[in-house]
């Protein structure tokens, strides 16, 4: 083993919780009172009889349904055909025997000691007062930019286990983790290794999701995994009402275009019906480019010209810091191309940039919204935002 990785090693070997992704049976008795009620257990335990359905607003990648006794079962779909189904078994209560397919992920409650390669995952159990669930991350002290989750890694409360694409499986062996929830960037080799360790792996597809705030709605997920519905359904219906609750009359009529420009020097804007779009329109302004990309998320890459002829009278520019040269002034910016010295948002002095953890707070999607809308108003500042800051 790697001497840098011994530290680690010895630290998770002692400190490591342990979890069982299949379930062993019912748990002692001294513990049962607590765990599950004895209706449960006389009436429901391993059977799936049916109770209601989760429902959801903007969501399309996932379903959650409940049973009687305690038991949940939960759908995930990549968009593409590809499912997943997770089997929530109740602490003291049986694995069902009938009603749940063959290759379904079974977890026994309490889940506990989790890896986590996804950051809006990450965040999202943060907000919900649950960090403490993750204990394995992919992403190291310095790539958060959230306070309390970069705190935990250096705490050490979360190990960082090496990138997503190369994780140090002896630690993750060693940590007893049986339980990973990874990005819809999880690798078939990758996949595999975890196979090998017997580590079961979630995808989050919440970047899939079309609707901006059905991000934040796989809140639901992780509340039905760790028994946190309350916590999930708060943070949800708080972030809807931040959204729903935006005055649009004076942003009306705002045009924004969202882009960045890479390392080297390629430009990349979001596609019309991207959620990056849509958010500026549920702030109440209309995307600049709304005829590039129909039907598509994600980016498109373009030449500077043609990204000049849609966007150069946009009234504001919001530039995607993390992902492009993260400029610190508007010079960072005019550097790159002698064409933004022609924009109306340049001269006007509307251009703005997303902080640099626009793309882990998930859990903040409806603030977001609000912040492009106190932008599209004029005469906003620094002090005026949160996820947003000016490039002078």
């Amino acid at each position: 083993m790697k001497k840098k990785n011994l530290k680690k090693l010895l630290v998770l070997l002692c400190a490591a919780m342990i979890f069982t992704a299949g379930c062993t049976g019912k748990s002692s008795k001294e513990n049962e009172a607590t765990t599950v009620s004895e209706t449960a257990l006389e009436n429901y335990d391993g059977k799936l009889e049916f109770d209601y359905s989760l429902k959801v607003k903007y969501s399309n990648n996932f379903g959650i349904d409940y049973y009687k006794g305690g038991y949940k079962i939960i759908n995930v779909d990549d968009g593409a055909g590809n499912k997943t189904q997770i089997v929530v078994v109740p602490e003291g209560m049986s694995i069902p025997k009938e009603g749940i397919e063959k290759d379904a992920i079974v977890l026994c409650q309490p889940v506990e000691n989790i890896m986590a390669a996804s950051a809006p995952t990450i965040a999202l159990l943060n907000a919900m007062g649950a960090l403490d669930k993750v204990t394995l991350t992919t992403s190291d002290a310095d790539s958060w930019y959230i306070d309390e989750i970069k705190q935990a890694v250096l705490d050490g409360r979360m190990t960082y286990v090496g990138s997503s694409t190369e994780p140090d499986y002896e630690l993750i062996t060693a940590s007893k983790t049986k339980f990973a929830v990874y990005t819809r960037m999880l690798s078939d080799d990758v996949k595999e290794q975890f196979t090998k360790i017997g580590v079961d792996v979630l995808c989050d597809y919440s970047s899939v999701e079309t609707e901006p705030m059905a991000r934040v709605e796989w809140a639901y997920v992780y509340g039905a995994l760790f028994n946190l519905e309350e916590e999930a359904a708060k943070l949800v219906e708080e972030q809807a009402a931040v959204m729903e609750g935006i005055n649009k009359a004076q942003a009306e009529g705002k045009s924004a275009a969202v882009f960045y420009i890479t390392s080297s020097g390629k430009l990349y804007a979001r596609n019309a019906d991207d959620y990056m779009a849509m958010m500026v329109e549920y702030a109440g302004g209309e995307y600049a480019l709304s005829d590039v990309g129909v039907g598509e998320t994600g980016t498109i890459n373009m030449e500077m010209e043609a990204f000049y002829e849609k966007a150069c009278n946009a009234d504001y520019i919001i530039y995607v810091w993390s992902m492009g040269g993260k400029p610190e002034k508007l010079n960072d910016l005019l550097e790159k191309s002698e064409l933004f010295k022609d924009f109306k948002a340049v001269k006007e002095g509307n251009v703005w940039c997303t902080t640099p953890d626009y793309f882990q707070a998930t859990n903040a999607i409806g603030d977001m919204i609000a912040d492009i809308n106190t932008v599209l108003k004029g005469g906003a500042t620094d002090e005026d935002v949160t996820y947003l800051f000016q490039l002078k």
